[in-house]
């Protein structure tokens, strides 16, 4: 298996895309998408794609996620890539600690998954564990 750095794969797709500037998610599209895919790297620097969940909340992205691989290798990088309609977004993720916005995140997520995101959150201390991580995806700062 391949072993890449999060910058390398970011430098590569912005090469491959002749992107001069990472380019900016349009949160309204993608809140469409039943799903998206986050790439992330684990700890020895392999890539790992992830197929997730996303929910819009005040215009911006957020992601949920439990005990997974990919949570922890966001949290630790501190940044992710996210995949979706044909582009590529480097983003930097913000932990949502704030139970006002956790909840309305989890009603967003509710709304648009709706009985599956209810039987799954039934099940959530098995799944996602009693707090899970609600990470809010924001622009990465230039290199």
């Amino acid at each position: 298996m391949a072993r890449i750095s999060l910058a390398a794969l970011v430098l590569w797709i912005a090469l491959a895309t002749g992107a001069a500037a990472a380019p900016t998610p349009d949160w309204a599209v993608l809140n469409v998408a039943d799903t998206v895919v986050v790439v992330t790297a684990d700890e020895d620097g392999s890539a790992r794609e992830t197929t997730v969940w996303l929910a819009v909340v005040d215009g911006a992205g957020y992601l949920r996620t439990g005990n997974t691989r990919w949570g922890a290798n966001a949290v630790r990088q501190g940044e992710l890539v996210l995949r979706a309609e044909g582009a590529s977004y480097p983003l930097g993720i913000e932990l949502v600690e704030d139970e006002a916005l956790r909840q309305r995140i989890t009603d967003a997520f509710r709304a648009k998954y709706g009985w599956t995101d209810a039987m799954l959150a039934s099940m959530g201390r098995l799944l996602r564990g009693s707090h899970p991580k609600l990470m809010h995806l924001v622009p990465r700062p230039p290199e």
